[in-house]
């Protein structure tokens, strides 16, 4: 079992700065894959990144809320939306995003649909996901 970046990330970055075992990496391309992801071989479930996330992202798989209710302006970043968003990374680097949604408070959204892009992103091959 391995923890989930959901599509609430908005590639914030201080997740990757307190990981243990560095498995957290930025989607590549962007386009395609907009958020980071942890390598399911690598991630030995520490939670470290957990509290790190500021828009609390992360989930351990087994606790991926599959009818998150959002509290109300938080972003949902998957491909297909057409949302904008710009804001500023852990680092103070910009973060430009062309697939994002602002949620309503009260909506509902099934983040277990974000597990299996997790696991796709580590296995696209080279260019995408594939470990160094």
């Amino acid at each position: 079992m391995t923890h989930i970046i959901t599509s609430l990330c908005l590639r914030d970055s201080g997740c990757v700065d307190v990981c243990p075992v560095e498995c957290i990496v930025p989607g590549k391309p962007q386009e395609k894959y907009p958020w980071y992801y942890i390598d399911p071989d690598t991630c030995i479930d520490c939670g470290a990144c957990v509290p790190e996330c500021p828009y609390a992202a992360i989930f351990p798989e087994d606790e991926v809320p599959n009818a998150y209710s959002a509290r109300g302006g938080e972003y949902l970043s998957r491909i297909g939306l057409t949302g904008h968003y710009e804001g500023e990374n852990h680092g103070g680097e910009a973060v430009i995003l062309d697939t994002v949604k602002q949620l309503e408070a009260g909506e509902k959204v099934d983040l277990t649909d974000d597990i299996k892009p997790n696991y796709e992103y580590f296995k696209d091959g080279p260019g995408y996901g594939s470990k160094p």
